[in-house]
């Protein structure tokens, strides 16, 4: 399924953005707006993002926004780190 978000040219005016960084900048927006809410995973809120993985927590990252990590995270996370997944 495809969505498209119709946004005001006013509302858009009012970004103070060229043109072109538009629609890259309320990708990035709305991605952070629905992975801080759990509503997306990382790599998911990367996609819309139309960003890498590691660009996305950088964006997370300069944007302060929490990431959860569960302890299952941390072992996967540590197994890899040795060298055994």
């Amino acid at each position: 399924m495809v969505v498209t978000l119709e946004i005001p040219d006013g509302v858009m005016e009012s970004m103070s953005l060229p043109a072109a960084d538009a629609e890259t900048e309320v990708r990035k927006e709305i991605a952070l707006a629905l992975y801080a809410r759990g509503l997306l995973s990382i790599g998911k809120a990367a996609e819309l993002a139309n960003a890498t993985r590691r660009e996305f927590e950088a964006l997370l990252a300069g944007r302060r926004v929490e990431r959860p990590y569960d302890a299952a995270e941390v072992d996967r996370d540590l197994a890899w780190a040795r060298g055994k997944e």
